[in-house]
């Protein structure tokens, strides 16, 4: 019998199954796809050659469990860190550079955002109610805030609709991934209060297909512990009565197993379940998780384009795309060639009726607005990738759907970035939901381990007010 069996190859799963080879247990991995990465994969784009994500991501500098894990594995290095310029946002008629000035969290930002084109210091001050709940911003104050949109919170605070809609509307799309009429105030307060309060956040790109950091040397960890990976089969249902005893495949393969870890999406959670414990808490509320789709786009022009390396547009609602990466100044290796862009069309609903062919159209439309020599290159080659589900929407209550890792389902342990994390649905939460589940498990084999990284104190300014405020959450 297989000691413990994770189902889904992505990162939350290797992440866990990693954790638990290296506490010595034999870990069998069950992945439905031929490629291991899940939300984060690559592959070999057969045109170009070149090797390409599902679509891009970034790093920053805060994400303790995923550079953890990196660094486990030998590839902490592989990432393009940007130090000095954080964000370079198209507004018209200047591009607005967010940059850290030497000032004390959450001011280092503050002099890039005042020198935006169409803001006035009335609308500068609106912001000021905001900035002091985002330094006193905790977790306790996720139930209360996880009730209203941000839209509502922004404008209970006295932010003015001009700023709501040249900044909050567009970092709420590009952080959160849902609109601002949308998305929770908790998650997105969570996330400006860690993204404005810790000094010098800066962001960075693989320097290699996301999947090439940590999917085969996972499986080398695993392999080592007297694990397997078994790719290309999908799970159909848990299995036992009082107590799940392992996954049965699709194609009728009995896995039994001490413990299962799930590090499925809900939806797909849901269906794997024994039909009685679908109606029963936590697992009633899968149904319930929104997927945020995602159109990503690749460019191959012939020529340097001189692309920002990391850019984005603001909000509009006839906006497609949103953040433009380019590989070659990212892409190990790939410095001096032609221009190779990625992009992101974010919660891609407006996209979706549009054929691959429009979508590059508009794509370019929307570079050559930040990079103008796009609309005089010639585009060689163009790749389209429609993505179901880029995370599940953090909208109005999804705070409180968030599931721990301990399930009440005996033998059954949860991971995923949708779970209780305490962080957003990004990498960073996939690998930490991997690292709480490890530890659920080994806590059940009476092993006390602390595997997951609480986010740290605030700095500077920052700190002192969420030092300060009564009764707080400490991790």
């Amino acid at each position: 019998m297989t000691q413990v069996t994770v189902v889904g190859g992505g990162l939350a799963g290797l992440a866990c199954a990693v954790a638990l080879a290296d506490h010595g247990i034999a870990v069998t991995v069950v992945e439905r796809s031929d490629r291991l990465g899940g939300r984060a994969s690559c592959w070999v784009e057969p045109v170009s050659g070149d090797v390409v994500d599902i679509g891009p991501h970034i790093f920053h500098s805060e994400y303790h469990n995923m550079l953890a894990f990196l660094k486990r594995l030998g590839t902490d290095d592989l990432i393009c860190w940007q130090p000095g310029k954080v964000l370079t946002v198209a507004s018209k008629p200047r591009p607005t550079v967010l940059r850290h000035y030497p000032l004390p969290a959450p001011l280092s930002l503050a002099p890039s955002i005042l020198g935006a084109p169409g803001l006035g210091m009335h609308d500068y001050l609106s912001m000021l109610p905001t900035g002091w709940r985002g330094m006193r911003f905790g977790e306790e104050q996720v139930p209360e805030l996880d009730r209203i949109s941000g839209l509502d919170f922004f404008r209970s605070l006295g932010v003015t609709e001009d700023l709501i809609d040249w900044w909050w509307r567009f970092a709420s799309m590009v952080v959160t991934n849902v609109p601002l009429e949308r998305v929770s105030a908790a998650s997105l307060m969570r996330i400006h209060a860690q993204l404005s309060g810790y000094r010098g956040l800066h962001f960075g790109f693989a320097k290699v297909g996301l999947g090439e950091l940590y999917t085969q040397q996972a499986v080398r960890v695993i392999e080592r512990a007297g694990g397997r990976v078994i790719k290309g089969r999908g799970v159909a249902y848990l299995s036992g009565r009082e107590r799940v005893d392992g996954v049965v495949l699709a194609d009728g393969t009995p896995i039994p197993a001490q413990q299962v870890v799930s590090a499925l999406p809900p939806q797909d959670l849901s269906a794997t379940l024994p039909r009685d414990w679908r109606q029963q808490a936590p697992f009633d509320v899968l149904p319930r998780f929104e997927p945020s789709p995602y159109v990503c786009v690749y460019l191959w022009f012939d020529r340097d384009i001189k692309a920002e390396r990391f850019a984005s547009h603001l909000w509009s609602p006839g906006r497609l795309n949103y953040d433009f990466y380019d590989l070659c100044q990212i892409r190990k290796g790939w410095r001096g060639r032609p221009t190779v862009i990625a992009s992101n069309i974010i919660y891609s609903h407006r996209a979706h009726h549009l054929s691959d062919a429009e979508i590059v159209r508009r794509t370019v439309e929307e570079l050559a607005e930040i990079a103008p020599r796009a609309a005089r290159a010639r585009l060689l080659h163009a790749d389209v990738h429609r993505v179901p589900m880029a995370i599940p929407c953090p909208t109005v209550g999804f705070e409180a759907m968030r599931p721990r890792a301990r399930s009440p389902m005996p033998g059954l342990t949860l991971a995923g970035d949708w779970t209780r994390t305490r962080m957003p649905c990004t990498m960073e939460g996939a690998t930490k939901s991997g690292y709480i589940a490890a530890e659920t498990v080994l806590a059940e084999r009476g092993v006390r381990a602390r595997l997951a990284i609480e986010a740290r104190m605030y700095d500077d300014l920052a700190g002192l007010a969420r030092a300060a405020v009564p009764g707080r959450s400490i991790p």
